[in-house]
């Protein structure tokens, strides 16, 4: 039997210290949320006038409903076909024993170390070219095209852990590589897909710069673009601007706690549960 030890003890308050700096910002965030705009009370301190009024004020005047599905409509989008063609890119790059099989993965791979900021301007007159620029679709197929080398990578690693007898025994069954991999394979790589998801997600729900770019100038704004109306050149609404905040950050805040243990099993390439 394991004894409470003075070690034990310390780690436990480390991490008491590492959930309180955590959770710090996220206090600010509310109480200032909570409070009038001529609240000039310190945002430590809880605010004596608390009132909800700024997130019917942010959710009407920014138009955080449309927001939200735009947000939502490409984040799923996005992820549901990143998930879907890097998995099996993954499986193709690890199973088939080709020479052409390590080059084409570490081709894949030099996407991780691109940023996308060399390439922003090109891109930005290809979508305009082709038509998407505005479109929620152009904004589907740059997140696609931006996170498919990361999906890629985690896939790979994963699979590379998975044994081949799953799939082998699927094949002396006399189904096909697709066949067997859409049933035998991808339903164990569980743990690793639902991390692929919530990175994924969080990425393309929070990202700012990339929707202001590519869908400046038209209604289709997702919830970071539709926030920062509240910042003027003269005057900034705090208040506002944390209400809506508080609900733009919810929903993702949401899927992460609750897909939370799968992201750790992602992360471990452990095959159980």
């Amino acid at each position: 039997m394991n004894r409470y030890t003075w070690r034990t003890g310390i780690l436990e308050a480390l991490m008491i210290l590492v959930g309180l700096a955590i959770a710090f910002p996220v206090y600010i965030m509310v109480n200032i949320s909570l409070r009038r705009t001529n609240d000039q009370t310190s945002p430590l301190v809880p605010s004596p006038d608390m009132t909800f009024e700024n997130y019917t004020r942010a959710w009407g005047s920014a138009g955080l409903s449309q927001a939200l599905l735009n947000s939502l409509f490409i984040t799923v989008v996005s992820v549901a076909i990143l998930v879907v063609f890097s998995a099996m890119a993954a499986y193709a790059l690890v199973r088939v024993t080709s020479r052409l099989s390590t080059p084409l993965f570490y081709f894949f791979l030099i996407g991780l170390l691109l940023p996308f900021q060399i390439a922003m301007i090109p891109l930005y007159f290809t979508m305009r070219d082709i038509g998407l620029l505005g479109s929620l679709w152009g904004l589907i197929l740059f997140y696609v095209g931006e996170r498919i080398s990361f999906s890629i990578f985690l896939f790979a690693g994963f699979i590379r852990a998975l044994p081949r007898d799953y799939e082998e025994a699927a094949w002396i069954d006399g189904a096909s590589t697709n066949r067997a991999f859409w049933t035998v394979v991808f339903p164990l790589l569980r743990p690793i897909t639902w991390t692929v998801v919530i990175l994924n997600a969080i990425h393309a729900w929070n990202d700012l710069l990339t929707p202001m770019l590519y869908l400046s100038g038209t209604p289709n704004v997702t919830v970071p673009v539709a926030i920062l109306r509240f910042v003027d050149q003269y005057v900034t609404n705090w208040p506002l601007i944390f209400a809506g905040l508080v609900i733009g950050v919810t929903p993702i805040l949401l899927a992460f706690f609750l897909l939370q243990r799968s992201v750790i099993k992602g992360f471990a390439s452990g095959l159980k549960g």
